[in-house]
C-alpha cells in the first residue's frame, strides 16, 4: 500500500496512511499505523523514567545522560520536578499531536487542504471563528490523542460548539485552540497550538454528562494545573508551566524529542516593543492612542523610543514579547478567555509579567461561557502598569474588520 510522505527534516520522512475515523476530505493526515521516520518512531509515548531515557535508532543508541539534554518528559518526571505520573502520560500524548501539527503545517499537502471547499461556520453566532480545514484536522489530531491518553475527562476547544466528554475515569480537563493563527498558513507565517489544563471536578460528577462537561471547562485560569503553547515556526518550540516558572523545549527533528533549551524564562521587566495592529489607531480610545503615541516618542516612563513588531498570530507575537519584554496587544472583544487568554497569562505571570484585560487580572475573571470574548493585553510588568495607567484603553468600537 503506497503512503504519501512528508519530509520534516533532511534526511527523516513520516509515512501517513489514511485512517478511515476521519472526514473523507480530511483523511491524509490521520495515521493508522505508528508514525515513523527513517530514524525514529514518532508514534509510540514513552514513560517518564527517572535515569534517563535511551533514543534507538539505525545510527546507535544515545543516552540523555551522555550529552547533558534534558527532554520535556525527563523534566516532568521523577528525575525533574515530578508532577505525577498521570500528567506525564497527559503531555506525552499532547507533545505527539503538537509533532503531528508541526509536520501538517510544513507539509506541501496543505495547498490541497486549502482548495477544499469553504467550511461553514457551525459556531454560535460571532463566537467562534468560521473553521478551516486545518483548523479541522488539527483538532481530531488534538482529540484523538487526548482520548488516547486515557487520562481526560473534558476537552474543550475552540472549533466545537460546547465541550466533549471523553472518559468518565478521565482526571484533568483540557481547553485548547488547536491551530491558533491559521489563516497565514499560505504565507508561511507563524501559527500555534495553546493550551490550558485543568483538574476535573468531581463535586460536579452527579450531573448530566454535557453540563459538567460544560462547567468544568468554565474554571477560573488560578485553578490552571499547566498551560502551554506550541509555535510552529523555524523551530518548533513548546513553552510551558506547571505552576513554577515557565520553560520553553525546543523540537529535535532527528530524535524528535522535546529538548528543555530555555528553562526558568523570565520576562524582562519592560521591553521596548509594542505589538498592536496600528491600523485600527483611529477606532482606539483615547488612552491607547496616548500611550502608543507616548512611548514611541520615548516620552513615557522608559526614555527611549519604542518599536512596532506585529505579526498578527498570537502565539508568535506572544512568544517574542515573552522573549524580549514589552507588551502584545489587541484591544477589542476579539480573542477567547478560556483557551486564549487563561493559558497565556498563566504562562506570562510564572515568567513575571502581566495578563490583564487593560483593567483587571485575566486569571481572576470567572468565565460564563465557553467562546467568550474579551481584550487581551500580556507582557512586561512595568510596562503593562504603564499602559493600564492611561485608563480608558479597551477598544469598544468594532466595525467588523474583514483582515
Amino acid at each position: 500500500m503506497q503512503y504519501p510522505t512528508i519530509p520534516i527534516c533532511p534526511g527523516t520522512l513520516l509515512f501517513l496512511p489514511k485512517f478511515c475515523s476521519f472526514p473523507q476530505k480530511l483523511q491524509l493526515f490521520q495515521p493508522k499505523f505508528p508514525v515513523v521516520g527513517r530514524n525514529y518512531c514518532f508514534c509510540r509515548p514513552r514513560t517518564a523514567s527517572p535515569g534517563g531515557f535511551s533514543v534507538r535508532s539505525q545510527m546507535g543508541t544515545l543516552s540523555s545522560r551522555d550529552n547533558g539534554f534534558c527532554t520535556l518528559i525527563e523534566y516532568m518526571g521523577r528525575g525533574g520536578i515530578n508532577v505525577g505520573d498521570d500528567l506525564v502520560v497527559l503531555f506525552d500524548h499532547i507533545q505527539y499531536a503538537c509533532k503531528r501539527i508541526a509536520a501538517l503545517v510544513a507539509s506541501p499537502f496543505n495547498s490541497a487542504l486549502a482548495k477544499q471547499s469553504k467550511v461553514a461556520n457551525s459556531g454560535s453566532g460571532s463566537d467562534r471563528d468560521a473553521p478551516k480545514p486545518l483548523d479541522i484536522v488539527s483538532n481530531e489530531i488534538i482529540l484523538s490523542s487526548l482520548k488516547n491518553s486515557g487520562k481526560v475527562a473534558v476537552m474543550a476547544s475552540e472549533e466545537d460548539d460546547v465541550p466533549f466528554w471523553l472518559n468518565d475515569d478521565g482526571l484533568f480537563v483540557v481547553v485548547t485552540d488547536p491551530l491558533d493563527g491559521s489563516r497565514n498558513i499560505d504565507a508561511s507565517i507563524p501559527t500555534g497550538t495553546i493550551f490550558g489544563i485543568y483538574k476535573r471536578l468531581m463535586e460536579l460528577d452527579h450531573l448530566p454528562q454535557q453540563e459538567k462537561a460544560s462547567l468544568n471547562s468554565l474554571q477560573c485560569g488560578t485553578k490552571l494545573l499547566a498551560a502551554g503553547y506550541v509555535l510552529y515556526s523555524s523551530a518548533t518550540i513548546l513553552c510551558t508551566s506547571f505552576g513554577t516558572g515557565t520553560h520553553a523545549f525546543t523540537l529535535d527533528r532527528s530524535t524528535g524529542d522535546f529538548v528543555l533549551t530555555h528553562p526558568d524564562m523570565k520576562i524582562p521587566s519592560r521591553g521596548q516593543i509594542y505589538s498592536v495592529n496600528d491600523a485600527r489607531y483611529f477606532d482606539w480610545p483615547e488612552g491607547l492612542r496616548q500611550y502608543i503615541d507616548t512611548v514611541r516618542q520615548g516620552k513615557g516612563s522608559y526614555p527611549k523610543k519604542y518599536s512596532a513588531r506585529y505579526i498578527c498570530s498570537l502565539v508568535a507575537d506572544f512568544h517574542r514579547t515573552l522573549m524580549y519584554g514589552g507588551v502584545a496587544m489587541n484591544p477589542r472583544d476579539h480573542l477567547r478567555l478560556v483557551y486564549e487568554a487563561n493559558p497565556l497569562s498563566f504562562l506570562v505571570e510564572q515568567a513575571g509579567g502581566r495578563g490583564s484585560d487593560g483593567k483587571s487580572r485575566i486569571l481572576s475573571m470567572q468565565p460564563v461561557k465557553l467562546h467568550q470574548r474579551l481584550p487581551l493585553f500580556l507582557g512586561s510588568l512595568k510596562d503593562m502598569e504603564e499602559l493600564e495607567s492611561y485608563g480608558d484603553v479597551q477598544q469598544k468600537v468594532n466595525p467588523g474588520y474583514e483582515v
